[in-house]
């Protein structure tokens, strides 16, 4: 039979190879579908969703420390990890804090600030904020003398969920 009728296997073959594309196509198709099936949405959601959570914290934050005074607020954000820079001096960790706080005189000043910009990562476990600060205090003459400047807050979500900040 294979004398008289040779491409009767050839026909088989080429049945066998055009299944097989068949397949590949469907399974390429498939996951090409699959894939832009995915949106971005969900993960661009999470991200808008912490960032309005650290958005809240930084205000609250600069609302206790309006409201209470900024060591109250200062050792309310801290993580316990946290560093702050101040007078090219690091201060690390939120006992070393508490301890800049309370060996200082008191401060009769006023810290205010709000943030210009927040961004947060992709993972949504690191954020950070930026914006103007101004710290108002009154002098031995009586006048009020500003200082401003820029901030900038490095925060982390802690095993809670909370946001505290781990760089100011």
């Amino acid at each position: 039979m294979r004398i008289l009728y040779p491409w009767l296997e050839l026909e088989s073959v080429l049945k066998i190879k055009d299944e097989i594309m068949k397949r590949i196509v469907f399974s390429v198709l498939f996951i090409c579908g699959l894939l832009t099936s995915c949106t971005n949405e969900p993960q661009e959601k999470s991200i808008e969703k912490w960032k309005a959570e650290i958005l809240k914290s930084e205000r609250d934050f600069a609302a206790m420390a309006k409201e209470q005074g900024t060591s109250a607020a200062f050792l309310a954000f801290a993580a316990e990890d946290a560093v702050l820079k101040r007078n090219n001096a690091l201060v690390i960790g939120k006992d070393a804090i508490h301890q800049r706080f309370e060996n200082n005189a008191p401060d009769s000043g006023t810290l205010s600030w709000d943030p210009d910009f927040v961004d947060v990562s992709m993972a949504g476990d690191l954020g950070y904020t930026y914006g103007g600060y101004v710290y108002s205090s009154v002098d031995s003459s009586g006048q009020t003398v500003e200082s401003k400047g820029v901030f900038h807050t490095v925060w982390k979500r802690q095993a809670d969920g909370t946001w505290k900040f781990v760089w100011d």
